[in-house]
């Protein structure tokens, strides 16, 4: 846990911010580069991508804001720490996906090859943003005694919630790690086996949907909301975000089918 990284003068710089930035930036290099490889509009790529990016970070604000709103209307003076907590990445993801659907459709984009290429750039961003939640102690995993990779976090004054002392999952970096495999598998796939448009962007939602799925029975932080069972019997519930991953890989198993159907039609 190191919340900050360093401090000049009166500018601190805080660790998930810097490394938020970073998984950004790599996003938009690695987005670009694809992009200019594959004849895309450099100029309509770069906006798209930067105010995805802008409004992903909004809707995973959004998203925790109501997951939590009963914790936020008796604590209103929390609100700020908004501005230095992760969000909700399903918040962010959608966020930044409608807005994508509106830009492409108003610019006449290809949405499957967008879609293609933003896949393995979201992967590493998203890597980034995990380690980031892990130095902020945020998105913390459940008690885990006697585990021999858990982690305890000391007392930095940091208002995330993170129990003190206690050794409990490493979730941000199961899910940082599980991200970065997620990454250069979906990298080799766009590299040398894209054999139709929006191969690679089905396979993203499937993959990070089981990665979601998995690592939620591990968290250990705020509820955040359940459809079966509660926090007290993690194996025996169903969370929203686990909800959603059910919804993501159903959803990423028919858009496979369908991609390739209309592929194998076309070049029939």
């Amino acid at each position: 846990m190191l919340p900050i990284l360093f401090k000049l003068g009166p500018i601190t710089i805080h660790t998930y911010g810097f490394l938020l930035a970073i998984g950004f930036i790599v996003a938009m290099i690695l987005g670009m580069k694809l992009g200019k490889e594959d004849g895309i509009n450099t100029k309509d790529l770069s906006d798209l991508i930067f105010f995805s990016i802008i409004i992903g970070l909004l809707g995973a604000k959004i998203y925790l804001f109501f997951t939590e709103f009963s914790y936020y209307t008796k604590n209103p003076g929390q609100i700020k720490n908004l501005l230095t907590q992760a969000g909700v990445f399903y918040g962010g993801l959608i966020g930044g996906v409608l807005f994508a659907i509106w830009f492409i459709r108003k610019k006449k984009m290809n949405f499957k090859k967008i879609g293609d290429l933003a896949a393995p750039s979201i992967a590493l961003g998203h890597f980034f943003g995990r380690m980031g939640c892990f130095a902020a102690g945020c998105c913390f995993g459940r008690e885990a005694s006697g585990c021999s990779v858990g982690v305890t976090f000391p007392d930095l004054s940091q208002e995330t919630g993170v129990p003190i002392g206690k050794v409990l999952y490493p979730t941000q970096v199961f899910e940082a790690v599980l991200n970065l495999f997620n990454f250069i598998f979906l990298y080799i796939l766009y590299k040398k086996y894209r054999t139709f448009d929006g191969k690679i962007f089905s396979i993203y939602i499937f993959n990070y949907s089981l990665i979601r799925f998995f690592v939620e029975y591990f968290r250990g932080d705020s509820d955040r909301g359940y459809i079966i069972g509660s926090m007290n019997s993690p194996f025996a519930s169903l969370s929203i975000p686990q909800f959603i991953s059910l919804i993501g890989i159903f959803t990423s198993v028919f858009l496979y089918l369908f991609f390739k159907k209309r592929y194998l039609k076309k070049t029939a």
